[in-house]
């Protein structure tokens, strides 16, 4: 490995380090606009400029591979004139719009101005003005301040997978932007905010509303997808103000999708805000004490057995499992916490949860991907594979939906029969699997919730063990998940008992009269005609479908107005923060479940989170342990049986829309219409 010297300081790095990154071992600050850890190195804003004994003149780091023997000086006269010549030019058509500016308190320009630039601009002529651009609903430009760095064009080319933002121009001509006017299609284009070192690139919908130092910042995680992003929330009073990506390299990197950065305005709208009765026909406001009695009075008269409960996507995993304790109170076993019916087995991890792991992908030459839409199901887990694709040496098979992924794929077919010829050894891509090193498959739930799920599942688990894809250091079985509670519903057992219904017998009965009274916690994507004169009791957030059908709501906390577990689909257990206090009368989930367990007699022994959280560990103990991925023994799971012709489908035709808080959003709305509008027009 070289060695090289850096203000005096020996260092030996890895073949293939840039001077950038051996200065910043050192801890040594190396300015920079346009160089970013996860893009390619254009050099061109020269601000990262450093004096290198023998070379006739400064070099930029970030372009400069370490040789043996080097001696770089960061520290020196001529560096320090160099970085003020460069920030005196950047500044030369850069406007003066600090004060007014979103990006003001955060800016790169801002503080690499103060720390390297020279006190006063020499500079007389008249500045360049930019015509902003259009890109969309979620991005405000301010082409004036951009200082070409090209990180947005990078980001969208590599990152992304949709190449549509470029430069035109030359010199001072040269422009940033689309090249025909419209809307970012990309799933991912928030984080070319984040990337922008300067005001040139904003949040539309965050537009002037707050400064950085006046938000409150909570760690905590998304639950739009099944991913579990990391993300920071930035709260001000009782209002999430911004949501921003919080770094975690085996799950998200640096990157969120837009329905994670965006949809925070569907917070405030259309709330639960206190409880409702139905009465002579319509919902009427009442207090808890009224919710309670007559869920109490209906209750009370009912057999265990004509009770059933549905959690739906959003759920945190401590109220699903005060919940389901309830339940087993009241003497009933009719529990899912799948509302769209996948056919997954809850007795065998391995059977349910992503086991190769997100960061896992990296390692995969070869992936079979199976009645799934990962780009609109799960675009960050979507951007992991083809950060891989671009890698090399990648092979990707779809069988299923056939879309654009942003990398290219072999389409092998649309449903079951094309799984039959992979397994029977009948096409190409049966051999591409066998060959490959590390292969994997991807397992969507558009092939598991339909009637033939079950087979669907044994199919796919037999094309895994007969493709080499499970081995003691290696298991390419995943499951993608689409709803942020599934795999903590699965893990902390709220699946139905013995004797007990699952989504698709609950509603059957609830149809037939079988079922009396349905709680739905959450439930919104279940067809509500179906529960027919049953006693529904929704508890949720928003005035969604559930509460529509309800006969009693009682409002729960949103995911950031409570403390919770979440569960992402590699089984990976991380917290959700408290950001604001819930709204109204609005309280947390599991609170509500402790204080109408009082009033029906039947009293849960919880008296703080702390104690719902030990027996959970307890009855569970993949809760013992946060932000780890254990391997997961391997087992036979699944049915063997007939499997219909029907072509697979993506559960998510709507990217933006998808749970009652992204349905209540208006930015979420402005984005179909104007991309998905837009895409469909241009069709």
């Amino acid at each position: 490995m070289p060695k090289l010297t850096i203000d005096g300081h020996e260092i030996e790095v890895e073949p293939g380090t840039n001077v950038l990154q051996a200065c910043e071992m050192l801890g040594i600050e190396i300015p920079r606009f346009c160089y970013h850890d996860r893009l390619s190195v254009p050099a061109n804003c020269r601000m990262c400029l450093v004096e290198m004994e023998r070379a006739p003149k400064p070099i930029p780091s970030c372009a400069m591979p370490v040789g043996e023997g080097m001696v770089i000086h960061t520290d020196s006269e001529k560096v320090h004139k160099a970085r003020k010549g460069v920030m005196e030019f950047l500044l030369i058509n850069h406007p003066l719009d600090c004060p007014i500016c979103d990006q003001g308190g955060e800016c790169d320009l801002q503080d690499q101005a103060m720390a390297y630039g020279f006190d006063r601009g020499r500079f007389e002529e008249n500045k360049r003005a930019v015509t902003e651009k259009y890109l969309g609903p979620l991005i405000k430009t301010f082409m004036t301040r951009c200082i070409h760095c090209t990180r947005c064009v990078r980001f969208a080319d590599e990152i992304a997978g949709a190449p549509e933002m470029g430069a035109t121009g030359r010199g001072e001509n040269m422009e940033i932007g689309t090249y025909i006017e419209s809307a970012i299609s990309s799933e991912l284009s928030g984080n070319m905010i984040d990337i922008c070192p300067v005001g040139a690139l904003t949040s539309k919908p965050y537009a002037f509303a707050a400064r950085p130092w006046e938000l409150r910042r909570t760690p905590s995680v998304d639950v739009h997808d099944a991913v579990g992003s990391n993300i920071s929330l930035g709260g001000r009073g009782g209002e999430i103000m911004r949501v921003l990506p919080r770094l975690h390299e085996d799950v998200n990197e640096e990157w969120i999708s837009d329905k994670t950065r965006f949809a925070y305005d569907g917070l405030r709208r259309q709330r639960l805000d206190r409880p409702y009765v139905r009465r002579d026909g319509r919902l009427q406001p009442a207090s808890w004490d009224e919710a309670f009695a007559v869920i109490a009075d209906r209750f009370g008269d009912l057999d265990g057995k004509q009770i059933a409960a549905i959690a739906g996507d959003l759920c945190d995993v401590e109220s699903m499992f005060t919940l389901k304790m309830l339940m087993d109170r009241l003497g009933s076993p009719n529990i899912d916490c799948r509302q769209d019916g996948a056919k997954l087995d809850p007795n065998l991890r391995s059977s349910y949860v992503f086991n190769t792991t997100i960061r896992g992908i990296e390692d995969a030459d070869a992936i079979l991907i199976v009645g799934s839409n990962p780009r609109t199901e799960a675009a960050i887990l979507n951007a992991r594979i083809r950060k891989r694709w671009l890698k090399g040496g990648m092979s990707i098979g779809v069988v299923g939906p056939q879309a654009d992924l942003s990398y290219p794929t072999m389409y092998i077919g649309a449903g079951p029969g094309s799984l039959a010829e992979i397994l029977n050894g009948n096409h190409s891509f049966a051999d591409v699997l066998k060959q490959a090193s590390n292969p994997m498959i991807i397992v969507g739930q558009g092939a598991l919730a339909r009637d033939d799920g079950s087979a669907i599942l044994s199919k796919c688990r037999s094309i895994a063990e007969q493709s080499g894809m499970i081995r003691d250091d290696w298991n390419g079985f995943n499951v993608l998940h689409t709803a942020a509670s599934r795999v903590g519903g699965l893990d902390c057992g709220f699946v139905p008992g013995e004797g007990g219904l699952d989504t698709d017998g609950i509603l059957d009965g609830a149809a037939s009269g079988a079922i009396k009274a349905v709680w739905l916690h959450g439930a919104d994507e279940i067809n509500m005609e179906a529960l027919g004169d049953a006693f529904v009791v929704y508890q949720g957030t928003h005035g969604d479908r559930g509460a529509h059908r309800a006969d009693v709501i009682l409002p729960g906390a949103a995911h950031t107005e409570k403390n919770g577990i979440y569960v992402n689909t590699e089984g990976r257990v991380q917290l959700g923060r408290m950001a604001v206090f819930p709204i109204g009368e609005g309280r947390e989930d599991w609170k509500i479940h402790r204080a109408l367990s009082d009033r029906l007699g039947k009293s849960l022994p919880f008296d703080s989170l702390q104690d719902v959280r030990m027996a959970l560990a307890t009855a569970a103990p993949v809760f013992q342990e946060i932000d780890v991925c254990h391997a997961n023994p391997w087992g036979e799971f699944g049915a063997v049986g007939s499997v219909s012709d029907q072509p697979f489908t993506s559960p998510v035709s709507i990217f933006y829309m998808t749970d009652p808080i992204t349905r209540a959003s208006e930015t979420m709305a402005k984005c179909v219409e104007e991309i998905l509008g837009h895409a469909e027009a241009a069709e």
